[in-house]
């Protein structure tokens, strides 16, 4: 990097920063910072949803996996993605809507407490926010990484820069600053990316490489599967990424509660899913191509599209690109920080804190920012261990641990949605989640701790879901425990009678662990 690469990064830095500072105009409440108070547009909610599934991983550890095996790397991630969320455009984005504008709730899981109980509650909310602590973890040394070959600052360095500025608007600003500077970020990427398109088939041959390239590369890099992501992977990843994009994972649930209505909530998702379809492929191509290109150094060819850019590309589009990696980590890692914040103030404080019932809306904003900073911070700290034994690498945390630990965390707060799983109260949902990650736990490590090295890896990430999924089912038919109640509130998030007038709907007072006051007409419950 030179002095202009430097002053497009520190550019974009301040352009991040004044979006934050002037997103908190426009934040008032707790509704606001979590949910752009039912007020954001649905195209920038699918793009926000779009931009927020990204990280530097995309350009480090996938651009590893393009490197070794080729097309593999679309095929097996953002393939199944973009069909995920298409299958959840209509299955639970108009359903997550309405938790917002008819439940009137601002964290994702604050309707568990009268869908099951306080204890189901906590359990997801505990095990999510570790887990959280641990992705987000990932992504900031994935950036540090790239950082590092850059410009040779050390990885905690890296791993510092990129989190004050992160914090810094994400913490005053709040969704809105998140939304607003994911549209920033994606403008950005675009430009990125087709430089980088452009600079890699001028290096080859021209625009003829879209279909010469193939014939060059390594043999098998044009086969749909390869190496351990095979078919039976594909097929558990997409099952995976339907629950994890569609709300599994907090933050994309967050941009449907966002919208004014559950229909726009249906459009952002169509525009994410459109999204995660065409624009990876431009990401890609020059992935594909960097074994024509570069020498990769790292074992795990981790570093190949860093020094593709760095021998293709000139001096401030170099720059341009490192904004790139920048743009999509800190879109993931801010809305992800955001998330985990409702969540936490939402969720678990009143549970543990009679004050926190009872939070003015300054307070309960000033619990939000502080809840914010915290979780960046410990996600930080644990970023500076990714590398070590215990998690291995970045993408093995990626891949391995959230996809594998997502769907226990993700069964029951997503199927609590639908009707057809009313008859699944606590006791399918604790037994399920249980299951699941002791599953987990067994499938990727013996009694004494060490490692399993003799299972594949599609059963390492899908033997949890599935185990959950069939617990939760079985046990609803089982022992079902569907009250007046709950399906009282099953009927509320999927009826789409009235759908948009309650759009402006704010968030109560926090209520305390008995559950939500009267939500029109479904009183809270204690189990």
């Amino acid at each position: 990097m030179n002095s202009l690469d430097w002053v497009v990064l520190i550019g974009y830095f301040g352009v991040m920063i004044a979006i934050g500072l002037w997103s908190h105009k426009r934040v008032d409440n707790v509704s606001d910072f979590f949910t752009a108070g039912g007020k954001m547009p649905w195209w920038l909610s699918g793009i926000s949803h779009h931009m927020s599934g990204y990280s530097a991983v995309m350009f480090t550890g996938y651009a590893g996996i393009a490197y070794q095996y080729g097309v593999t790397s679309f095929v097996t991630w953002s393939l199944p993605i973009a069909i995920g969320i298409g299958i959840g455009a209509k299955l639970f984005a108009p359903r997550l809507n309405r938790l917002r504008s008819r439940l009137h709730v601002a964290s994702p899981l604050e309707y568990l407490k009268n869908r099951y109980n306080i204890q189901t509650q906590q359990a997801l909310a505990w095990s999510g926010l570790l887990l959280k602590i641990v992705d987000v973890g990932a992504k900031w040394a994935a950036i540090a990484t790239l950082l590092s070959v850059f410009t040779g600052i050390t990885l905690t360095q890296g791993i510092f820069i990129t989190g004050i500025i992160t914090a810094i608007y994400c913490t005053v600003g709040g969704l809105w600053a998140d939304a607003l500077t994911e549209l920033g970020q994606f403008v950005i990427q675009l430009f990125a990316g087709i430089a980088m398109l452009v600079a890699a088939m001028s290096k080859l041959d021209g625009i003829s490489t879209l279909w010469t390239v193939w014939d060059k590369l390594p043999e098998g890099h044009a086969e749909p599967t390869a190496g351990p992501y095979t078919v039976t992977f594909l097929l558990a990843y997409l099952f995976i990424k339907t629950f994890e994009y569609n709300g599994g994972m907090w933050n994309q649930a967050q941009r449907y509660m966002a919208t004014d209505s559950a229909a726009s909530a249906t459009r952002s998702a169509r525009l994410s899913a459109v999204l995660w379809l065409v624009w990876p492929t431009v990401l890609f191509f020059p992935m594909w191509c960097a074994p024509l290109l570069v020498d990769a150094q790292k074992p795990d060819a981790s570093d190949s599209y860093a020094l593709m850019t760095e021998q293709l590309l000139p001096h401030g589009l170099l720059g341009l690109v490192i904004v790139g990696f920048f743009s999509h980590t800190m879109a993931m890692c801010s809305s992800d920080a955001n998330a985990i914040a409702a969540v936490f103030t939402r969720d678990i404080a009143p549970v543990f804190s009679k004050a926190a019932r009872n939070w003015s809306d300054r307070a309960g904003l000033m619990a939000a920012r502080l809840s914010t900073l915290g979780f960046l911070g410990l996600s930080m700290a644990l970023a500076t261990q990714i590398n070590s034994p215990t998690f291995k690498d970045i993408i093995s945390v990626v891949i391995k641990w959230v996809a594998g630990l997502m769907g226990p965390i993700a069964i029951p707060f997503m199927l609590g949605l639908l009707r057809r799983f009313r008859k699944s109260g606590p006791t399918a949902a604790l037994t399920s989640w249980a299951a699941g990650l002791l599953a987990f736990y067994f499938t990727n490590y013996n009694f004494d701790g060490s490692v399993k090295t003799d299972v594949a890896l599609q059963y390492q990430v899908a033997l949890p879901l599935a185990i959950s999924l069939v617990l939760y089912i079985v046990i609803g038919f089982i022992k079902p425990e569907d009250t007046p109640e709950r399906d009282a509130i099953i009927e509320q998030i999927n009826s789409d009678d009235g759908d948009g007038s309650l759009a402006g709907a704010t968030v109560p007072a926090q209520g305390g662990p008995e559950g939500v006051a009267a939500v029109d007409g479904v009183k809270g419950v204690k189990d």
